[in-house]
């Protein structure tokens, strides 16, 4: 453990010396400068957003949600947010986003403002007790306090995710047909540690109702890894049979990458591991997602964010600036929201992609018809 920690701390502080870094013409390589030098590498240069104006509530635009958002959050009124999902098709990946950018958005405001934040969300239930979205937003609110406000195995962070269930089965009820309910009790798989047997059951439902939803796959993944209730193994075959089995098009094809990044704790100590045969595969499966895919596919920032953190890892600076360029501006998605400070986790490794860009001969005009 005191290596893993070792580890982390020095890939941060490397981190924190890239954005003053330049070339070394000749020689290659990275060399530390004065941020004021002209040689030191600029992320402006390339139309990048500064970290306080990095948006860590989604993944990539949403620009109705966004605008809901902002009215919900001003007037306190939930009849926007309830118009925007009952608007929203039911199987598609965009519902389950709206449905975890609400919660998120709720429980956000209640941990800034304790027993006030919230209050819309509060309201919704009470007045519309039928609307399946609310059921929907309070069962993934849910989840997210037990993750927030409790420590795993806790008897708060248990009894808050047996409430969470029987909201999932409420919301269930109210929209038979819709994956999200059954998505969000996933999470409540894992933390109350379902059998597997259980797993299997509620897993069989998410895939009747919708077969290739990405984020379902995503919701499930961790469950079957080993720091859950299964193992490396199971984790793996899971994510290969669903990429191989995907549609044409479909991101799908990049779930092996998670299935790694599920895992890297454990193996971050072996030389090289960023550049081996088993991610540079599943780089280049999530690659070919992401090319394949149509542009308007509402996971695609979820994969580029986390393929930009390989592709960087693994000093493969042109193939991250790429990526960087699609999704910079929105940060909520992996693997940056498992930081205290997104936008700040983020901005460190993009900074560290433009230093590595440079100093490999790069500049802003060859990303130019990105």
């Amino acid at each position: 453990m005191e290596i893993l920690w070792f580890l982390i701390a020095m890939g941060l502080l490397f981190c924190v010396v890239a954005p003053f870094v330049r070339r070394r013409r000749g020689g290659g390589g990275l060399q530390v400068v004065d941020p004021r030098s002209p040689d030191a590498a600029d992320p402006e240069a390339y139309g990048f957003l500064r970290q306080e104006q990095q948006d860590i509530r989604l993944p990539g635009p949403d620009q109705d949600l966004l605008d809901v958002l902002d009215v919900v959050q001003q007037t306190q009124s939930w009849k926007p947010a309830a118009q925007l999902l009952a608007g929203t098709p039911a199987a598609g990946e965009v519902r389950w986003q709206r449905v975890q950018a609400f919660a998120g958005a709720a429980a956000l405001e209640l941990q800034q403002r304790p027993g006030v934040g919230g209050s819309w969300l509060r309201a919704w239930r009470s007045e519309a007790p039928q609307d399946p979205g609310a059921a929907q937003v309070h069962a993934q609110f849910l989840v997210q306090q037990a993750w927030r406000s409790s420590a795993v195995g806790q008897d708060d962070f248990r009894m808050i995710l047996e409430e969470a269930r029987t909201v999932c089965e409420e919301a269930a009820r109210l929209s038979p047909d819709d994956p999200v309910p059954y998505i969000t009790e996933l999470a409540v798989a894992r933390g109350l540690g379902y059998r597997h047997e259980q797993f299997d059951q509620l897993w069989a439902k998410v895939i009747d109702r919708a077969p290739a939803h990405m984020g379902g796959h995503l919701a499930a993944l961790p469950y079957l890894g080993e720091k859950w209730h299964g193992s490396r193994e199971e984790a793996d075959h899971f994510a290969t049979t669903a990429a191989a089995r995907a549609p044409k098009g479909s991101l799908l094809a990049a779930l092996p990458l998670f299935a790694v990044y599920e895992h890297i704790p454990d193996l971050v100590i072996m030389q090289n591991f960023h550049r081996s045969a088993v991610v540079s595969k599943a780089v280049d499966g999530a690659l070919y997602a992401v090319h394949s895919a149509r542009p308007d596919d509402p996971m695609l920032a979820h994969v580029r964010h986390l393929l930009a953190l390989f592709l960087i890892r693994s000093e493969r600076w042109a193939e991250a600036m790429t990526q960087l360029v699609r999704v910079d501006g929105h940060v909520g998605a992996l693997p940056w929201t498992l930081s205290e400070d997104p936008a700040a986790e983020y901005t460190l490794y993009r900074n560290l992609a433009v230093a590595g860009f440079e100093a490999n001969g790069g500049s802003p005009a060859m990303l130019g018809g990105v």
